[in-house]
């Protein structure tokens, strides 16, 4: 019986300490499982923000290495006409709002001062009011005391001189947006000259003979019709722009002559 109580006592330290064993064995293994987790973790966060990191960069970096490869000659004309063009256009664009004039509101308050005033407080009203529908009122009252038909003539003349003001610059907007494909359409034709000139040099048709040169002539044309689109954006405001102007001219043209015809009726 003692035997049997001392197998039994042994067998039992045994087990406690393979469980002992098995638990440190599984918690260790635990404990390396979470270590390597984390550091995937980390390692998967890093390499996320280095390839954002490495996208943003290679983006720019592209560009400007293909801006380079289209070759400094044509690619800064091209560049150069994108910037003188955005110049001409952001004047014209800056001009035309301020040329902008609540012509309805002009002449109500000049038919008022018509009234109770007279030409001269009509006068002083466009005098303080900006914009060419006023310079044009302005004028149509300074020949007023002539007659109907002297008035009539002010205005029209003087607005040849506005239109022609509003319209100022706008030539050259159209040539650069002319100009800039034309040139990445010349840098096409050289790159595919200095391509066959390497054919004939090399007496062998090898596709990476002629690649140097159809890529350069390839980026020249892109980079011209860009900015031909984006000039041509810009244009088409500021036409649009001063059309809208040359109605409220020749609609305020319209009114004056009426008022004028209305006053020297009372």
């Amino acid at each position: 019986m003692k035997k049997l109580l001392s197998i039994m006592a042994i067998a039992t330290l045994i087990f406690a300490g393979t469980l002992t064993a098995k638990a440190a064995t599984v918690q260790s293994l635990s404990s390396n499982v979470q270590t390597v987790m984390t550091a995937a973790t980390v390692s998967l966060i890093q390499d996320d923000g280095g390839t954002d990191t490495a996208e943003e960069i290679s983006f720019h970096q592209e560009l400007k290495n293909r801006f380079v490869e289209g070759g400094p000659g044509f690619m800064g004309i091209v560049l150069l006409c994108l910037i003188l063009g955005l110049a001409f256009a952001i004047e014209r664009i800056i001009y035309l709002n301020l040329s902008t004039t609540n012509t309805q509101k002009l002449a109500d308050n000049v038919e008022e001062a018509l009234k109770s005033g007279g030409l001269d407080a009509a006068k002083e009203v466009c005098r303080n009011t900006k914009g060419p529908v006023a310079s044009i009122y302005y004028q149509g009252l300074e020949r007023a005391d002539e007659g109907i038909d002297s008035a009539e003539k002010a205005i029209i003349a003087y607005g040849g001189v506005q239109m022609g003001q509003l319209e100022k610059n706008v030539s050259w907007i159209s040539l650069f947006i002319a100009i800039a494909p034309m040139l990445g359409f010349m840098g096409t034709v050289i790159g595919m000259i200095d391509a066959f000139d390497k054919i004939q040099a090399a007496g062998d048709m090898n596709p990476s003979l002629v690649a140097g040169g159809i890529k350069i002539a390839l980026l020249t044309t892109v980079f011209g019709l860009i900015v031909a689109i984006i000039l041509q954006v810009f244009y088409n405001y500021i036409i649009a722009k001063i059309d809208s102007i040359v109605n409220s001219m020749e609609d305020a043209s319209i009114t004056l002559i009426d008022m004028l015809v209305e006053n020297k009726k009372n």
